[in-house]
């Protein structure tokens, strides 16, 4: 099948580097647009699935219906995970045949775990590997907590390919990628195939850049705003160099994206780059040429400045900052958490407000 394209600074940008860029939701309309200018993948979380149902209310809302109806004995936990199921699988066909051009090295759909599951790896990885199963270019979403980074490796070494998520700074995306290696090197060591395998582990630079915010307002701290645009760049770039220096075959994604510098400042990279439809329309239509800044440094005074009077920053950026056990209780990472899951339980009473509607706020006949 052939695609047609339509020329954009994104597509110039994946057409003259090795930086490609993937659709931040799984809505068909948005996913179109988004593959007709040369993103490669999706992405899907329970906030995406929630603005997906209302955004294609007239597509979803008889679906849930007809399940409830078809299942009458399903709860609406059951119901909501099933349109989680058949949203991601819905989007991973329009992304076939770039998965196929691909050989499948791109074009792929990542699909959430429950992030409410976030400590548990037994159900994180049971729950991976029933995603994995509902397309070939399914890619899975673990969080990058402590549970989690041990669920990626099995799921890794059982043939799954992972998304790292709820990821924010360099000791995280370092931990991921060792854990990717020790599940492809016991692959390996059991004669099982790894090229079919293209692990990602995500980057939130805007996540991070929120919380240095939250921070700097909370303890007073008089920063140069300027440098608060900058932390997530700062700690991508450096994980960046860490991967390329050690050799990692998992492959960063930048995500949560707040202003074009997330953008410009990436190009050039062997990495994704992961945006809303409405940062691809702001990006395309920005006059903005893409080129090459990946290797550009960040200046030495900003990261000096945020280290010194942001301790989370530092924590954030050094190699070294963090322990596994300090993942979970990052506060990027609770705050992140936090919104998922709430996400997830509004997911779950938007599906009750579809099968069980409210008597008090329906419009008499």
């Amino acid at each position: 099948m052939t695609l047609t394209m339509v020329d954009s600074p994104l597509l110039r940008m994946v057409r003259s580097s090795p930086t490609d860029y993937w659709n931040d939701s799984c809505s068909v309309d948005d996913l179109a647009y988004a593959v007709e200018r040369g993103a490669v993948g999706a992405t899907s979380n329970p906030s995406i699935v929630l603005e997906v149902l209302r955004k294609e209310r007239a597509h979803w809302y008889p679906r849930v219906l007809a399940l409830a109806a078809e299942h009458p004995d399903w709860t609406e936990v059951d119901l909501t995970w099933a349109v989680v199921e058949e949203m991601a699988v819905r989007a991973a066909a329009i992304l076939a045949p770039v998965f196929e051009r691909e050989g499948g090295r791109a074009g792929r759909l990542s699909i959430q775990t429950n992030p409410a599951n976030y400590t548990n790896t037994a159900r994180m990885l049971e729950q991976g590997l029933r995603f994995a199963s509902l397309a070939p270019n399914a890619q899975v979403k673990f969080p990058a907590t402590q549970a989690g980074i041990v669920a990626l490796e099995e799921a890794t070494y059982r043939g799954v390919n992972i998304n790292a998520t709820v990821c924010f700074t360099v000791p995280q995306a370092l931990a991921v990628a060792e854990a990717v290696e020790r599940g492809l090197n016991r692959r390996r060591a059991d004669g099982l195939d790894v090229e079919a395998l293209h692990p990602v582990c995500t980057i939130m630079m805007g996540r991070l850049d929120d919380w240095m915010r939250v921070l700097a307002d909370r303890d007073d701290i008089a920063i140069d705003p300027t440098a608060l645009n900058w932390a997530g760049i700062a700690a991508f770039k450096h994980a960046y160099a860490l991967y390329r220096e050690r050799g990692y075959r998992a492959r960063l994604l930048a995500a949560a994206y707040r202003h074009r510098l997330h953008w410009t400042e990436l190009v050039g990279g062997d990495v994704i780059l992961t945006m809303t439809h409405q940062w691809q329309v702001r990006f395309n239509e920005s006059g903005v040429e893409p080129r090459s800044r990946i290797d550009v440094p960040i200046d030495p005074a900003i990261v000096a400045e945020l280290s010194e009077r942001i301790p989370d920053f530092r924590r954030a950026y050094e190699a070294d900052g963090m322990r596994p056990t300090e993942f979970d209780t990052y506060g990027a990472t609770v705050r992140t958490l936090r919104g998922f899951i709430k996400s997830y339980h509004d997911l779950q009473g938007a599906v009750r407000d579809i099968v069980l509607p409210d008597p008090d706020v329906i419009a008499p006949a």
